[in-house]
């Protein structure tokens, strides 16, 4: 599966130095899909100093021919699309749906940084000296990397490589050692469209020959992760010692608030399917719902159903709605959470167990909790998976001051028909993204990301380019 991709140093694919490879594993049959390469100290230091040379390239092209080659790699990536799509139903075990749709925003991003790229502005300011005048422009930061979960293996590559290369600058990309394939058909393509040696890298492997050496690198200016709290609080104390630029998305915990004045078929027939998508690993996704305590019997009765009615299998199957945790460890932390619940009084309305019908892979079943108080690990930590923990509150003010306790700040969510209600919560609620009567966050032509200990900086919009540029003043005297 992975035979023909490998390392992707210099322009070309190769083996790793020691010839050392790790297999990757299906979540679904738990069985190895093939094994890849696992880069070498020497090689992550290989791909640094190519990625050097190539930005010395690519930092001279222009902004339109920058864009051009953004614009090749989306229409080979749409070319490719099948190869991608199922790259990600294997290596996650997510719906094929679900992976066309990420392979598709991929594509977005390619070409909404392409036109990007053509708008990087500067400006003239007038100076207080005589005959003078400042000059502000914008400037490729250099030698980026990009460090990416697994749970959305080719929309966060895409993220950081996008802007990356439409500010011109080069990258050495770091994936999740669990879906390394999927990175590896994305930089494909991008090889496919001939962009200079160096410009884009890929290495995959553990923390200590891959992580180290490209945080160690004073030549490395600018990283970008998407991964857990606890990684971006080291990763930001390992970028001081050389002061790189940083940008991170990380955990979430967010909460839904379903107010008395809400469209209950609406806030259901969304809420279940996002919630389960990709078996609920998914940092933006509602774990926390807050509901008006007039609705929450109705609303937990349409809940469970739709919850129950959904289908768990290979996402390679048509027929699947959700597919399988993403290992072994993920499967023992939902049983935690479950059983974390219940000593503290939640109950159980469906789900809460590993599924009895898959005899192999990490199937857990869509869960719903009940009686559910804000102090429970449930409810106070971010549980990554297919549990929504639901509970009840009675007035405005009281659930905007409980969505906000917590230490996450990425997204939040909100059901109401009213205008005055919907100002309120926008205003009242302290993450980095609100959705009202809507789950749709992730655009290319949106800026993505959180506050608080959720991170820093944006992808995509017209502020996803802004990390990868360095501003420079001259003050000009004629």
């Amino acid at each position: 599966m992975y035979k023909k991709f490998g390392l992707f140093l210099n322009g070309q694919w190769r083996e790793a130095s020691d010839k050392q490879s790790a297999p990757v594993f299906s979540p679904v049959t738990q069985e190895s899909l093939g094994s890849v390469p696992y880069a070498t100290h020497a090689d992550t230091q290989e791909a640094i100093a190519c990625a050097e040379q190539g930005f010395e390239v690519w930092k001279r092209k222009s902004s339109f021919e920058r864009a051009d080659a953004l614009h090749l790699v989306a229409d080979i990536m749409t070319r490719r699309r099948q190869e991608g799509a199922t790259m990600i139903s294997m290596e996650t075990g997510k719906p094929l749906v679900q992976s066309e749709r990420e392979w598709n925003l991929s594509i977005d991003q390619f070409r909404w940084m392409a036109e990007e790229a053509r708008r990087v502005y500067g400006r003239v300011v007038e100076s207080r000296v005589p005959g003078g005048r400042f000059e502000i422009s914008h400037e490729p930061v250099g030698v980026a990397a990009a460090f990416t979960a697994w749970n959305f293996p080719a929309a966060l590559i895409a993220r950081k490589v996008a802007p990356a290369l439409a500010a011109g600058c080069s990258i050495v990309v770091r994936p999740s050692s669990q879906t390394p394939g999927v990175a590896m058909v994305m930089i494909d393509c991008i090889r496919e469209a001939n962009l200079p040696a160096g410009v884009v890298g890929l290495v995959v492997g553990p923390t200590s020959t891959t992580y180290a050496p490209i945080m160690a690198s004073a030549v490395v200016r600018k990283v970008s992760l998407t991964g857990s709290t606890r990684v971006g609080q080291q990763m930001l104390r390992d970028a001081a010692d050389t002061v790189k630029k940083t940008s991170m998305e990380l955990g979430g915990n967010a909460p839904l608030i379903v107010y008395n004045d809400a469209d209950l078929e609406l806030a259901l027939n969304l809420s279940v399917p996002t919630k389960y998508a990709n078996a609920g690993q998914v940092c933006v996704t509602a774990d926390r719902f807050f509901i008006h305590e007039s609705l929450h019997d109705a609303f937990v009765k349409g809940f469970v159903q739709r919850a129950k009615a959904l289908k768990l299998g290979d996402g390679m199957d048509a027929a699947t709605q959700m597919g399988p945790l993403i290992n072994a460890a993920r499967m023992d932390e939902m049983e935690s959470i479950v059983e974390s619940a219940i000593a503290a009084g939640a109950k159980v309305a469906t789900g809460g167990r590993r599924s009895p019908a898959h005899a192999k892979g990490f199937f857990f079943e869509p869960t719903v909790l009940v009686n559910v108080t804000d102090s429970m690990k449930v409810f106070d930590q971010e549980n990554f998976g297919p549990i929504a923990a639901i509970t009840t509150f009675k007035d405005d003010e009281e659930v905007i001051r409980r969505a906000n306790a917590s230490e996450m700040g990425l997204s939040a969510y909100a059901f109401t028909t009213s205008a005055k209600r919907i100002r309120a919560t926008v205003s009242g609620l302290k993450v980095g993204m609100v959705g009202i009567n809507s789950f749709a966050m992730a655009a290319s032509e949106a800026p993505f990301g959180g506050t608080k200990y959720s991170g820093m900086g944006r992808e995509g919009g017209i502020e996803g380019i802004s990390d990868y540029l360095d501003i420079k003043l001259a003050q000009i005297v004629l």
